[in-house]
């Protein structure tokens, strides 16, 4: 297959494996020792990238922003308190943290919130991922946009005319290739409340672009919302990521582990063997002994001489299918039979005249 669009390490095929974004963000929460733990934790999960978040509170958010999310799981009530204690790498440790992605062998990205993280960011990622939050931020789109490098658009609690602002001004400004992640902008997201049937929407609205899918549904162990995900057409996966989910607070609640990671990466693999490698409806090789045996041939009824003319009542269909099939029941009808034939014999074309006899 055509690749679709090479993300890092990854060419992306209609039908092939989902790129997996592990969503590590910063629930290392200003561990270098640990956000390295997290990173090794997804390469051994299965993901593609490990993801973080790059922002600092006084540009992100003001001293009056109220929180968004949970406050029985998350209680800090205030968007800027919160992002402030979190936001202590700087440009040296995001390198450090691409070194070590490159040494284990997964893609590193972080999102950026500010113009300065993207500038540092730049060399640092195969592409940018632009978060919700910001796809009404025009001046950000054009100057992610300018970087000339792919861009994931999550689209949480936006409209199509918002999606369509958002895509014209990254198109109008450098970027040829976007795509778009479903997502709703919960945290946590009720299951009830995941709308995956919005995965198809996206499909319909942008069939020229490529659609997947930012989860932040409570996981169990069936992973189900990322695999419905898939199989609606998600070729992009993203979900927050934890070394452990009990921890309090922030995105530890509703992030997957590693474990969690892998059963999904597990059942993948056995939908794609379920599902198959063509749409194209045709027999396989396994089904060729069934289409012999377990077909019908027209089969003699009772024994008949030599030179006789099969009638509808001389004829019957069985099993197995290794003599004329009942396809041309009307063609044998009819014709002569060029010797003698026993009681549930299997009629074969060189048991009969090539001629239908008309005096029927």
């Amino acid at each position: 297959m055509q690749p679709l669009i090479k993300l890092g390490k990854m060419d992306l095929v209609s039908g092939g494996d989902p790129y997996v974004i592990a969503e590590i963000g910063v629930n290392h929460e200003g561990s270098m020792e640990l956000a390295k733990k997290l990173i090794e934790l997804a390469k051994q999960g299965g993901a593609d990238a490990a993801k973080f978040q790059t922002y600092k509170a006084a540009t992100l958010a003001s001293k009056n922003s109220p929180a968004y999310w949970d406050t029985t799981k998350e209680a800090t009530k205030s968007q800027y308190e919160l992002f402030k204690k979190y936001d202590s790498f700087e440009k040296p440790q995001y390198i450090e943290l691409a070194e070590h992605c490159k040494k284990v062998g997964i893609d590193f990205l972080s999102t950026p919130f500010d113009d300065e993280a993207v500038e540092f960011l730049d060399p640092l990622v195969p592409f940018f991922k632009i978060a919700s939050a910001d796809l009404t931020n025009i001046p950000f789109l054009r100057k992610i946009a300018a970087k000339k490098k792919p861009i994931i658009l999550s689209t949480g609690a936006s409209t199509l005319a918002e999606i369509d602002l958002a895509l014209e001004e990254l198109k109008a400004h450098g970027s040829t290739d976007t795509i778009l992640l479903h997502c709703i902008l919960n945290y946590p997201t009720d299951n009830s409340n995941a709308h995956l049937n919005m995965i198809t929407g996206l499909q319909r609205a942008y069939p020229t672009k490529i659609v997947g899918y930012s989860d932040h549904t409570l996981p169990d162990e069936t992973m189900l919302p990322l695999l419905v995900a898939y199989l609606l057409g998600a070729l992009v996966i993203e979900k927050h990521f934890t070394h452990d989910k009990s921890l309090p607070g922030n995105d530890h609640y509703h992030a997957m582990t590693h474990e969690d990671l892998r059963q999904f990466r597990n059942m993948v693999e056995r939908t794609r063997r379920l599902m198959g490698p063509t749409s194209v409806k045709a027999p396989i090789a396994t089904e060729a002994i069934s289409r012999q045996n377990a077909r019908r041939s027209i089969v003699l009824r009772h024994s008949v001489p030599q030179d006789y003319v099969l009638k509808e009542a001389d004829l019957i269909t069985k099993r197995p299918g290794s003599g004329i099939t009942p396809l041309f029941w009307d063609e044998v009808v009819g014709r002569r039979t060029r010797i003698s034939l026993n009681e549930d014999h299997i009629l074969q074309w060189h048991d009969i005249e090539a001629g239908v006899d008309h005096a029927r």
